[in-house]
């Protein structure tokens, strides 16, 4: 025997089949026993034993009838050994002479009769050739006329290959030339050059992560090419093959082990065994099986997919869907193409781009200034004229444009303006540059290729290849193991004279064996031919004793062995039914399918018998006393009728722990009411063991049951048909989620969970649900045709925008009403979510309202997919109208649908086509679906789901395409181990950690080439850059990346990679944002929303891109020190020193102002929290925007008893600094809140869309977002049942709100204390003013600084500057610069930062007494700043020659103006105020008239004089309708307060006026100063005459103010 090498590199492999090495260890002891007895038995006894057994009638009979297949009869048995299990065996021989014939054949001769007809119960291996028996012990084989002669007891078990013989194998009957003849086989012996061919191949790592066992079940079925490896089990030599025989040893009298295995080994074969699978595809149809063992035998078949008719069928749509989608067209040509958007926010003809194209042929690029409405072929053709003479012989379609840096191309029929890539250069002034390229010079390697075209459907192999793969189920190689040692102990039993209750316990011990690795389940059928059993001391004891001398008899044995392998093989069949086992007991097409009625005519009541729940935790019985189940019935997540409950019971241990009811369940519901989705839904509850000493019945009384696991499963399944027999469903924890609408798989992913044992009704007939047609003659009436108190109350319903927060009366409305609705196309979800009832009898109904209604848009539609609408056919109804969505479109809804996959019943649905086949056609959508389904994969109960989708797009998408995904992966996976390592390490030692792991991203790129992103299929890269790598002081340490372009036109693509942190949540958020900023664009409003990419690639890891040329306020404002998060100026001056240009900085500010007020209304509708100064960024050319989602609905961030987030959204003084030009409200102002509201009220508009979009991600497991409560949230935001007028008002409000919130600045100012922890020692302090450090060697030597003098200024704000003049060592270089007190302040803290104060100059106090911005104190402070730097200048060479003092000395753009010119005072907001008019000022007002109401919306006021003494007013609106002598019709506004600009946004309402009467009045304005206990001042009026105003539609504009007179627009 080998040594312990050998046998150390096979547990992995049989330890994958379910055994543990205690078990393995004993039970080759077990085996060795067996064998020296064999030989022992057959030395004594070979010819008188087997005469006599020959005579002897079977053992175990049955009267079945015989099953025959392919000319191979078996009656019904069960196998002892498996001949597919040996190394080299010789062949029975065939007899050319006698054809296979086409009926059934005599039992008698039969090659394989005899010997294994009575005593074996075998299972063999199947392939597609005729039955190749063996003879025992390497005999010679017999003829067909004669029988070989039994053995007592067996002999060792014959064996076939694990890989089925070959097609072209030996057929004669000479010995194997792998196994001579004369040569022993014992299983128990290893050779050394055997152990290394095992430990090479099975404990070798394998790319795909295809373990040996996994590489055993998967067979044949696959192309040899698809296991990395698998030649060499298949060509080379045994791997268990025997070189020495084994040494027998004595039998002891020990137990045998729980689970006995046999050894085995692959068979060697040639590599075409596959070729005959290579091109099967899969069919609906019954598929003729491979039988795998026979003898007088139970068999069992090896399948693929076949062996469930769900999956067979969904491979047979693949086919067809596949077949519809060749390669020739664009959908498999392997490019991806630009999104191309119809939007308004592409230019119309006449708007021209300057386009930059680079041609190979040409050494300079060529420049074109082309029409937005131009076509891209139209672009190629004049690129082509300077690169080709002659163009006659040139085809257009040949070429295609390129993005420059990103592997896209745009589209050659659609307009340059329309192409998403070109609106995106143009929003942020980027160049747009492309590159012409021959279309045959285009890399293809993700193109569909032929051979990918005409490869079958099948979906084992792409399952296997998974992350997570569909958990192993016990193999049919060791269940013929298991059946071995049940074989020899139940000989035993029967042979045995005395000591039965030994015998008995080992046959015992051999049933608990095989009840283990089939799931652990224990049927009755099997606890009751147990109890016929001698009482044994190591189980319970039956409790009827039976006569010990009835078992004396060896007919009673026999009996009693019959009635216990018929249970094992119900318990196999019932196993192969549930689990994803690769065998069945019986050919698929042996099973006949019944008569089929109708289930609308089945007027009985549903029931079906609970029998028990299996593999119960021992720790149950200590720790709860009764148990017991919970069943109701569902549809859509409404329940059909009240639970119904068992009784209570005990926890029950005979071969196992588990619990038993035995008690039939009936619903009060007939099963021609039953709906067709219907779910059945069953809870498992404990009621605890009371607490010591709390026995009393008040305390039990007070004992809540516990919910422990629950399962769902449907009543029909995907053909329609009503679910019979025996079922076993495995339980989720009672943790997860239990939502009755959606139906999850059975638990039967986690090796622990508790089984369901439940015995459905069978019948002769299945009973199958028929849809019926829709009804006929459906009215449909006008809207108008109902009352006035109908109307509005259905107009109140509708309103609602969703069904979710329907009542009752809402819902009996809306359905008895449903004819007055089709003029509302978006009230079909409420319509059917009223519908009373789903059954048979009211689908009519339901189907003709569905068939009349007109098309709904596509936001609508996807309404109709959440689980409250599980019927198929309006499933089907909504995919059609989902249909004609863009692909642009579809992407930006991908991840919802895909959580809509869960609420599909079965495998196969209109939503999966429709998804496939998009995916087939568009390789975005196919790189995106990837990622989600594998995301997907994470969510144990829809795993097994996932996986086969994940399977069935894989098998869809081509093999180029598969290597694809399958470096994405490897990346990821490297990237991730890599992120993890830093983020485990010591600060100290991250940096080293990080440098070694870039050395293995390396290697990837190294061994692999090139690799797409996960974060867009256009992001190909061919290296990583480790200078420019780092890692962010973070509590997650996040890798910051940069990439290598393989596109040498672009530059290096620079990503962050999380680790720890659950991006899906900042998916979903950026995906509403971007729609959110879609909606906008839509409707001609750009708020220059900065969007970037964010793809999760698994739970707690993903990657986010990188925003060039940006700066988080954090870092903006410590820059004014670490209390700049109080100061206004810091967001001002920032912008103003990346854009020193007064036009820069004004379109910095224009963006500013769009992006900001973006901002503000998605961070508010989305509840998104946790806002401090570094989760906001700032771009240099002002676009503000926000990352980091980890808070959204408004789950804020507590600190301790109280929110951090106080304020309705982030808006500070600083950015309304920025807004206003100064620190007083401006006109601009008025834009800012005009922009908030307006993009506020066309979110609204599309709050059914949010609400839909949100409602189905409520299973994708986000915490934050698991509830109606959280979809609430959004719903309040909305406020879908507010006019614009009041939702403007209303969020004018919160714009107060946020601006006056001193928690916001107080949050900053503790964030900013909290990362100064995270500040490296090696960060050196820069100039907040300085765009950029300048050193001593750029900018030259300073031999001198003069203090000039100062001058007053007015911008940004009033006060005074300090002209120096500099000298460098270069003659002639004479510069000034202006610089303000506080920033030669501010390089004094800097410098003290770096050098102690004993080197350093005493700077001037800033503190005086009188007014600090007098001309008085600028003259004394020129004195004192003049001597700070002259000592500054003159200090120590480690100072004086600083960087900062160089920074701080270099000019400025703003200094060079002419320093001696004084500017002229300038208001803030000049560039933007338009004329004034009036001295008044104007106000702006919204007059509308409606319902007897006139509406008077007061939005903002410019221009108001100050008051005499020079102070800005407290201004506040005042209107009457005159003639008003009474002055009853007075109205006012709020008061605001020291401003000249206000914005009030309030309506002012006049209600029961008769237009008539209003005609003959006039509106009077005053516009007031509240002035306390003075009186109030006029600051100006209007008079309006209402006959002048066509009243009929809103009136909206500025309004004049002055002394007296009547307004103007």
């Amino acid at each position: 025997m080998s040594g312990g090498r050998g046998r150390a590199e096979q547990w992995p492999a049989l330890e994958s089949v379910g055994l543990s090495r205690k078990e393995l260890a004993l039970a080759e002891a077990l085996q060795m026993e067996y064998d020296a007895l064999s030989r022992l038995r057959q030395d004594k006894e070979e010819s008188r034993a087997r005469k006599e057994r020959l005579q002897e009638r079977s053992l175990i009979s049955w009267d079945d009838p015989v099953v025959d297949r392919n000319g191979i009869k078996a009656a019904r048995g069960l196998s002892g050994s498996d001949p597919a299990l040996s190394y080299a065996v010789p062949n029975v021989p065939e007899d050319p002479r006698a054809p296979p014939a086409p009926g059934p054949a005599p039992l008698e001769p039969q090659p394989w009769k005899g010997s294994l007809s009575g005593d074996y119960l075998l299972i063999f291996e199947g392939s597609q050739r005729d039955f190749l028996g063996e003879p025992l012990n390497g005999s010679e084989p017999h003829d067909g006329g004669g029988s070989p002669k039994k053995l007592s007891p067996p002999p060792l078990p014959p064996r076939h290959p694990l890989w089925g013989c070959p097609e072209g194998g030996q057929r004669s009957g000479k010995a194997s030339p792998l196994s001579p003849k004369g040569q022993p086989r014992d299983i128990n012996m290893f050779s050394v050059a055997q152990d290394k061919l095992l430990g090479r191949r099975i404990s070798q790592e394998d790319p795909y992560g295809v373990d040996a066992i996994t590489c055993l079940n998967l067979k044949s079925t696959y192309e040899s090419e698809a296991l990395p490896g698998s030649r060499g089990w298949k060509e080379g030599r045994s791997i268990l093959e025997k070189e020495s025989s084994g040494k027998p040893v004595a039998r002891s009298k020990t137990m045998p082990p729980q689970v006995p295995p046999r050894t085995y080994g692959a068979r060697a074969g040639g590599r075409k065994n596959l070729a005959a699978n290579r091109n099967r595809r899969i069919s609906v149809e019954p598929v003729a099986p491979r039988p795998h063992s026979l003898a007088n035998g139970y068999e069992l078949f090896e399948v693929s997919e076949e062996r469930d008719e769900e999956v067979a069928a969904f491979c047979h749509m693949l086919d067809v869907l596949r077949s519809s989608c060749g390669s020739g067209d664009r959908s498999g040509s392997g490019l991806v193409w630009n999104a191309v958007s119809a939007s308004p926010e592409r230019p119309g003809r006449g708007a021209g781009l300057k386009v930059t194209v680079l041609c190979d042929g040409l050494r300079e690029p060529l420049t074109f200034t082309c029409d937005c409405s131009s076509t891209v072929d139209l672009l190629i053709y004049q690129a082509l004229c300077y690169t080709h003479d002659e163009l006659h012989a040139v085809d257009v379609e040949d070429f295609l444009l390129k993005i420059c840096g990103l592997e896209e191309f745009l589209q050659n029929k659609h307009e340059l303006g329309s192409h998403e890539h070109i609106q995106h250069c143009r929003k942020f002034d980027i160049d747009i540059r492309l590159q012409l390229l021959r279309r045959n010079s285009v890399r293809s390697d993700l193109a569909r290729t032929a051979s990918d075209e005409q490869s079958p459907s099948t979906l084992n192999h792409h399952i296997h290849l998974q992350e997570r793969p569909i958990k192993q189920t016990i193999s049919r190689q060791a269940l013929t193991l298991l059946f071995d040692t049940f074989h020899n102990e139940v000989d035993a039993f029967l042979a045995a004279e005395g000591e039965l209750p030994r015998t008995a316990e080992r046959v015992i011990q051999a049933v608990l064996a095989i009840c283990s690795a089939l799931a652990a389940v224990e049927p009755p059928e099997v606890t009751a031919a147990l109890s016929l059993m001698p009482p044994c001391p190591s189980r319970m004891q039956p409790k009827v004793q039976k006569d010990p001398n009835v078992l004396a008899k060896r007919e009673n044995r026999e009996r009693i062995v019959e009635s216990l392998t018929a249970a094992i093989l119900n318990l196999v069949e019932l196993y192969c039914s549930t689990f994803n086992a690769d065998f069945q007991t019986a050919a698929p097409g042996s099973r006949e399918l019944g008569v089929a009625q109708e289930a609308r005519l089945l007027t009985c009541p549903l029931a079906f018998t609970v029998y028990a729940t299996h593999r119960i935790p021992i720790t149950w019985a200590a720790s709860y006393e009764d148990f017991y189940l919970s069943c109701s019935l569902s549809h859509g997540g409404k329940e059909l009728c009240s639970p119904l409950l068992t009784r209570k019971a005990h926890v029950y241990k005979y071969l196992f722990h588990l619990i038993i009811w035995d008690q039939q369940i009936c619903f009060p519901v007939q099963v021609n009411r039953l709906p067709r989705e219907t779910l059945l839904s069953v809870t498992l509850f404990a009621v605890p063991v009371p607490p010591p000493g709390g026995s009393s019945d008040a305390s039990k009384q007070r004992r809540v049951p516990e919910a422990l696991g629950w399962v769902t499963t449907p009543l029909f399944n995907f053909r329609q048909v009503l679910t019979c027999g025996r079922k076993l469903l495995g339980l989720w924890p009672a943790t997860q989620d239990n939502s009755r609408a959606r139906s999850s798989a059975p638990n039967f992913n986690q090796p622990d969970s508790i089984i369901l044992q439940i015995d459905f009704p069978s019948s002769a007939f299945e009973v199958k649900f028929s849809s019926p047609p829709a009804a006929e003659g459906s009215p449909r009436y006008e809207f108008g045709s109902l009352g006035e108190e109908e109307q509005r109350q259905l107009r109140e319903a509708m309103q609602k925008k969703s069904l979710y927060w329907l009542t009752d009366a809402d819902r009996q409305r809306l359905w008895e009403k449903r004819c007055h609705c089709h003029a509302s196309p978006g009230a079909l979800p409420m319509l059917l979510a009223s519908a009373p009832s789903w059954d048979w009898g009211c689908l009519p109904d339901i189907y003709a309202l569905l068939g009349q209604w007109s098309s709904m848009s596509h936001q609508d539609a996807l309404g109709l997919l959440h689980a409250t609408f599980p019927d198929q056919e309006v499933r089907r109804t909504a995919v059609q109208w989902i249909d004609s969505i863009s692909d642009t479109e579809l992407l930006d809804y991908l991840p919802q649908l895909v959580q809509a996959l869960k609420y599909e019943c079965y495998l196969d649905s209109p939503l999966v086509r429709f998804l496939m086949k998009r995916a087939i056609c568009d390789l975005k959508i196919t790189h995106y679906f990837f990622w989600l389904l594998k995301d997907g994969l994470k969510d144990s109960q829809f795993s097994i789901r996932y996986q086969y989708l994940l399977a069935a797009l894989l098998c869809c998408c081509g093999k180029g395409l598969r290597e694809e995904f399958d470096r994405q992966c490897l990346l990821v996976s490297t990237l991730a181990r890599l992120a993890q390592q830093v983020r485990d390490a010591a600060p100290s030692a991250r940096q080293a950690i990080l440098r070694e792991g870039l050395e293995d991203v390396a290697q990837f790129f190294k061994a692999h080439g090139s690799c797409r992103l996960p974060l867009s299929p256009s992001l190909l890269v061919k290296g990583i850059v480790p200078r420019d790598c780092s890692y962010f002081n973070s509590n997650a340490v996040p890798l910051k990346l940069s990439f290598q372009n393989v596109d040498p036109l672009g530059e290096n693509i620079r990503v962050i990679f999380k680790c720890g942190d659950d991006l899906r949540q900042d998916m979903l958020t950026l995906q509403m944002i971007r729609i959110m900023n879609k909606i906008w664009v839509q409707e001609g409003l750009d708020m220059r929303m900065v969007i970037f990419r964010c793809f999760s690639t698994g739970r707690g890891r993903g990657m986010v891109e990188m925003i060039p040329n940006a700066e988080t306020l954090r870092k903006i404002q410590v820059e004014h020190g670490v209390t700049g998060s109080f100061k206004d100026r810091p967001l001002a001056d920032w912008l103003q020193k990346h854009n020193p240009k007064e036009d820069e900085y004004e379109k910095a500010v224009e963006n500013f102002i769009y992006s900001c007020a973006g901002c503000c209304v998605a961070t508010y509708v989305l509840g998104i929290c946790d806002r401090h100064n570094d989760n906001i960024m700032l771009k240099t050319t002002g676009h503000m925007f926000h990352i980091d989602f980890g808070r959204f609905l408004g789950h804020a961030q507590m600190f301790g008893n109280i929110k951090r987030d106080r304020a309705p959204f982030v808006f500070t003084s600083d950015m309304a600094y920025v807004i206003n030009g100064g620190d007083k409200p401006s006109s601009r102002f008025h834009d800012f809140v005009d922009l908030c509201c307006q993009a506020y009220n066309l979110i609204r508009k599309h709050t059914h869309l949010f609400l839909n979009l949100l409602g189905l991600m409520l299973s994708c497991g986000i915490p934050e977002l698991s509830d109606l409560e959280d979809l609430k949230y959004v719903y309040d935001a909305l406020r879908p049942q507010d006019s614009d007028a009041d939702a403007t008002t209303y969020f004018t409000r919160l714009i107060e709100s946020s601006l006056g919130s001193v928690a916001t600045k107080l949050n900053f100012f503790i964030h900013n204390l909290a990362q100064m922890k995270f500040t490296g020692s090696d960060a050196r302090p820069t100039l907040s003013f300085a765009p950029r450090t300048h050193t001593l060697k750029t900018s030259g030597r300073i031999r001198d600084v003069f203090l000039c003098r100062h001058e007053r200024v007015f911008n940004p704000s009033k006060g005074y500057t300090y002209v120096v003049k500099v000298q460098r060592d270069n003659p002639g270089e004479v510069t000034f610069v202006q610089r303000t007190f506080e920033e030669f302040q501010e390089l004094h803290n800097k410098l003290r930062l770096l050098f102690p104060s004993s080197l350093l100059p005493s700077f001037p106090s800033r503190f005086v007494i009188g007014r600090s911005r007098g001309e008085a104190v600028a003259e004394r402070r020129k004195e004192e700043l003049n001597g700070y730097i002259w000592h500054l200048i003159h200090a120590a060479p480690e100072v004086a020659e600083c960087d900062l003092i160089y920074t701080f000395f270099h000019p400025l753009p703003r200094d060079e103006k002419a320093a001696g010119t004084n500017p002229t005072p300038k208001p803030a907001d000049a560039t933007w105020a338009r004329s004034l008019g009036k001295v008044g000022g104007e106000v702006k007002l919204s007059i509308s008239y409606k319902n007897n109401k006139l509406f008077i919306m007061v939005m903002h006021i410019r221009g108001l004089p100050p008051l005499q003494d020079g102070n800005d007013p407290d201004p506040y609106v005042k209107t009457y309708l005159l003639p008003d002598p009474q002055k009853t019709t007075k109205r006012k506004t709020k008061v605001a307060r020291k401003t000249c600009n206000p914005t009030y946004n309030e309506m002012l309402v006049y209600d029961g006026i008769p237009r008539g009467d209003l005609e003959q009045r006039e509106l009077r304005l005053s516009v007031l100063s509240e002035e306390g206990f003075w009186e109030n001042i006029l600051l100006g009026e209007v008079g309006i005459r209402l006959r002048d105003l066509d009243l009929a539609q809103e009136k909206m504009g500025w309004f004049a103010l002055g002394s007296r007179g009547h307004g103007t627009l």
